[in-house]
């Protein structure tokens, strides 16, 4: 009799093991689609970033003749980005290819921010009704960009708080989860992370 109640409390705490490391492995599964889910919306709205930029160095062009080198600027580092962004749409858990997006990001907003500082020597071109709009459509996308963006470092944090903890630490790399994803962060990044200096 004692020995079929161990033998039976044996398998029930095989049966709960297993089922504890199909858990495991399953939990594992869904964080990383999650993430991986989470880039997706991050690259609609890059794509959609990217595909205003020729409207607006073409409007620019209209007025900016002498400017030459600074829209061909803006476009070849658009060009960049968008490669940057395709590398990392095929991989979102590669630290290398968000490194180099957000990279090739940061050359973009330096090219943008050097259009934009060319720009205002043109008061016609500022005031333009098609720039305006253009501008204000880039502005609402980066903050679209900058909201996916965080909803994916959400994501990826939870998966490696998940995949870090105990014992799912143990598990994950069998499973095929040997490292950590990586988080997205531009440029912009240290400069949220601080507090504003406010001086008198």
């Amino acid at each position: 009799m004692n020995m079929e109640i161990s033998t039976l409390i044996s398998w029930l705490v095989l049966v709960f093991v297993i089922f504890y490391i199909i858990k495991i492995f399953n939990t594992l599964i869904a964080l990383k689609n999650r993430f991986q889910n989470s880039f997706s919306q991050i690259e609609v709205q890059l794509k959609r970033r990217y595909d205003l930029i020729p409207n607006l160095v073409e409007t620019a062009k209209a007025y900016m003749g002498h400017e030459r080198e600074t829209l061909e600027a803006v476009i070849s580092a658009r060009n960049g980005a968008l490669a940057g962004l395709k590398e990392a749409a095929s991989n979102p858990a590669s630290g290398k290819a968000l490194q180099n997006l957000a990279s090739s990001e940061g050359l973009l907003q330096s090219a943008l921010g050097k259009l934009n500082i060319a720009v205002e020597a043109y008061p016609d071109l500022k005031a333009s009704e098609n720039m305006l709009q253009l501008n204000e459509e880039l502005t609402s996308t980066e903050n679209r960009v900058a909201f996916a963006r965080q909803a994916f470092n959400d994501a990826v944090t939870e998966y490696n708080s998940f995949r870090q903890s105990f014992p799912h630490n143990f598990f994950a790399p069998t499973f095929g989860h040997k490292k950590d994803a990586s988080l997205l962060e531009f440029e912009d990044s240290v400069e949220i992370k601080q507090a504003p200096k406010v001086s008198f």
